[in-house]
């Protein structure tokens, strides 16, 4: 009975350890690179007599930054973010209530007056910090030219370790002159940046809480 289960767990675990590489590698379908349609090559001449278009790099052309669908660009990852947060709240009510009964009866009962008064008090504090960086390089390639010449940009990188696989993915929008000769973007200066670390299989599931476990602390009143 107990190799039994312990069989059922195993093949549960790589059951749920298998799905979540599926789901990433299906995601990676939208972060395919994107190819230039290329146009049939023809020796004529340009309407302006010279012999290289404007697509053209030239014979002495140097500058090689991406400008194009298809052309690839640098990223440089430099990011890095901190933030704190603190508040403190208190707040205090007394009240007092006093009646004074007159006197209708023909006895005089001593004693007949009514005394109340209430009083309640609050007081919260909450902190919270976080800190994240991110450094490398990784290249993307443009898949489109926006109407003002800037760039869209997306690009993907894998990387294949002994225990599952690690997603790097980026989009987002470049300004053509943020571009440096050598080609290459800070992260900082992307607009749009979606940028995403995604790991999948035995090790990033091993750091994430089971469903059952996940279920059962949802409908927890406690």
């Amino acid at each position: 009975m107990t190799l039994r289960f312990a069989l059922i767990a195993g093949c549960a675990a790589l059951t749920v350890a298998g799905c979540s590489q599926q789901i990433e590698e299906n995601a990676s379908a939208n972060y395919a690179p994107v190819y230039p349609v290329e146009a049939p090559e023809t020796a004529s001449l340009m309407p302006t007599g010279g012999i290289y278009g404007n697509g053209s790099m030239g014979l002495f052309a140097t500058d090689r930054k991406a400008a194009s669908v298809g052309d690839i660009l640098t990223v440089k990852l430099s990011e890095r973010f901190a933030a704190t947060k603190s508040q403190n709240a208190s707040t205090s009510r007394s009240d007092e209530y006093g009646v004074n009964l007159p006197s209708i009866l023909p006895l005089n009962f001593t004693g007949a007056d009514l005394a109340s008064g209430s009083e309640s008090s609050f007081s919260g504090r909450g902190s919270a910090s976080q800190s994240n960086s991110l450094t490398g390089r990784m290249s993307v390639n443009v898949v489109r030219v926006l109407p003002g010449g800037n760039l869209e940009i997306v690009g993907q990188k894998k990387l294949t370790l002994n225990n599952g696989d690690e997603y790097i993915r980026l989009t987002g929008i470049v300004r053509p002159s943020d571009i440096s000769p050598d080609n290459i973007v800070e992260s900082d200066r992307i607009a749009n940046a979606d940028i995403k670390y995604i790991g999948a299989g035995q090790l990033a599931d091993a750091g994430k809480r089971g469903w059952l476990s996940r279920a059962i602390n949802t409908a927890s009143p406690f």
